[in-house]
């Protein structure tokens, strides 16, 4: 037992960046609806903004940036990692774009100025989603939309516990912990 607090201690301190610990308090859960924008509709053509041909150039450069992030499944989280030895979740997207030749702040609450704002029924692939997963007010977390499917939005972040990996919007914690949506591009 005591070889064990020690590493419990240290396995505590480790989850405090980018954390993905989830909270037991359902009393303000909230849920988000992307299902409101007529874009995110059964009706349309999924992600029109990528296939619209006066902007091939935008739409050829976020699908290389997503490529670039995908590459990077699996690889385990690492506070501060920007290797496949490890990553962190700021740390996956700050490489991601940077070699696609755009260049973002190394950490989750700076990304959080860049762009323009969006709702979150307008998030598309390539915007950036920002979260809160510790109290406090700032952001702490961020992943790149891989995928808008009716109103699901999936995104490629580096989580404490699973390493890097596509998640739901839907998903309850991270439904909770979302703040904000960004369009870099």
């Amino acid at each position: 037992m005591k070889r064990i607090l020690p590493l419990i201690l240290l396995l505590l301190l480790f989850l405090g960046s980018c954390a993905t610990k989830k909270r037991t308090t359902h009393s303000k859960e909230r849920k988000i609806s992307v299902a409101a924008s007529p874009r995110n509709s059964m009706e349309e053509a999924p992600d029109p903004v990528l296939e619209t041909p006066e902007n091939p150039a935008a739409a050829s450069k976020i699908n290389n940036i997503i490529n670039t992030a995908l590459t990077y499944s699996g690889v385990r989280y690492k506070y501060g990692g920007t290797t496949k030895k490890g990553m962190d979740c700021s740390g996956l997207l700050y490489v991601a774009f940077k070699k696609n030749d755009v260049d973002l702040p190394r950490v989750s609450s700076a990304m959080a100025n860049e762009g323009k704002r969006i709702r979150v029924n307008q998030v598309e692939k390539g915007d950036l989603l920002f979260f809160k997963t510790r109290k406090g007010k700032k952001i702490n977390h961020v992943g790149l939309v891989v995928a808008v499917e009716n109103d699901d939005i999936k995104f490629i972040h580096a989580s404490t516990s699973r390493g890097v990996i596509v998640s739901s919007l839907r998903e309850g914690y991270w439904n909770y912990a979302f703040v904000k949506a960004n369009r870099i591009l």
